[in-house]
């Protein structure tokens, strides 16, 4: 297992390595970069012109060429310059593997930080959000999922289910403004708040109070995330004990008179629960990274997905590139503690032994 962990870590560097490669060229070749942003907002403001018409039409023009709108060429070399792109591809994309060896993700063109301190900052909104949302989605889902399976069939599979579909059919998005209209400020009971993590006297609140505003902000927006992953958790939890409980052994330790409540916890909850680990990772991934922007706008929450988001629409390509490198190594060592917890649940299993 040990060589197997060391196998995996090493190949963490060439995979991150080569999605850093595939979307570095693919930022680079999308229209409408910092520096056609900039010589666009330079025209705009020098003509009186409205600088987002301007961007629009820098990038679709193929006429508005840099040297075809009177600028000087002077100009033009510092804003490369300000921007990098005065040296070529391959050049820019070594200096960047060369931050990233050490650890160094480069400054934000537009917001004046580093990258490294911008998803500091903005880091603990998006972990509030995911590890709540975990945590309920779990604690929920699986013993929800272990009753739909010993009662199969029964009304409160058939009801429980029906719930579990319609939440999983429904976007998370559409759920949060549906939540926001009914008990939201402004809404109809104008119970919980809508905007942010914490009030804007949070400073001046008691311990208790702080504790109370915080989880107050987060009522909704966790609800929201929790209601996709909660159906999907539950039916595979579900499905997995029912093709456990149909085992031979199950019905060997049944005829031996074991107790349904010592068969179910002491043999079918450890092999059906493998099932339920392995999943764990992509969960971490969507919950973390994956399904927080649109809730994020909606409830005004600067977490990852909102600067994410923002960065690509501004083309601030080191804010891009560095949320990218997070996400990506994020993801890998999820999985990779995914399938350790995978062995610890279940011994007999050795990856190793096939060759990987």
């Amino acid at each position: 297992m040990l060589k197997y962990s060391l196998r995996r870590l090493l190949l963490i560097v060439p995979t991150l390595m080569c999605i850093l490669l595939l979307n570095f060229f693919i930022v680079q070749a999308a229209p409408g970069g910092p520096v056609e942003q900039a010589i666009a907002r330079l025209q705009g403001l020098e003509g009186g012109q409205d600088p987002g018409a301007a961007v629009v039409d820098t990038i679709g023009s193929e006429s508005a060429l840099p040297g075809s709108r009177g600028l000087d060429p002077r100009l033009l070399a510092d804003i490369e310059h300000q921007y990098g792109f005065d040296k070529p591809p391959l050049e820019r994309l070594r200096l960047m593997a060369y931050q990233y060896a050490h650890l160094d993700l480069g400054n934000s063109f537009f917001r004046g930080a580093k990258v490294t301190d911008l998803i500091v900052s903005r880091f603990p909104v998006t972990l509030s959000l995911g590890v709540w949302a975990l945590l309920i989605t779990y604690g929920i889902s699986i013993p929800l999922g272990i009753a739909k399976a010993v009662r199969n069939g029964s009304a409160f599979d058939v009801w429980t289910s029906t719930a579990v579909i319609i939440g999983y059919a429904m976007p998370a998005f559409l759920f949060a403004l549906l939540l926001m209209l009914i008990f939201g400020v402004g809404g109809g009971l104008g119970w919980l708040p809508i905007r942010g993590l914490v009030s804007e006297n949070f400073a001046s609140l008691s311990t208790a109070g702080k504790v109370i505003d915080y989880f107050k902000h987060l009522v909704l927006p966790v609800s929201a995330l929790v209601v996709g992953g909660f159906a999907t958790l539950t039916l595979l939890t579900k499905n997995s004990f029912l093709d456990e409980m149909a085992r031979q052994y199950v019905i060997t330790a049944r005829a031996k008179g074991a107790g349904e409540r010592r068969v179910l916890y002491g043999h079918v909850l450890r092999n059906a629960m493998l099932m339920v680990v392995a999943g764990l990772p992509s969960a971490l991934v969507h919950v973390f990274f994956g399904g927080s922007l649109l809730i994020e706008v909606l409830f005004s929450l600067d977490g990852m997905g909102r600067l994410s988001y923002e960065a690509a629409v501004s083309r601030d390509y080191p804010v891009v590139l560095g949320s990218l490198f997070i996400f990506t190594l994020a993801g890998l060592s999820m999985r990779l503690i995914g399938d350790l917890c995978y062995r610890l649940i279940d011994p007999r299993i050795d990856f190793s032994a096939g060759g990987r």
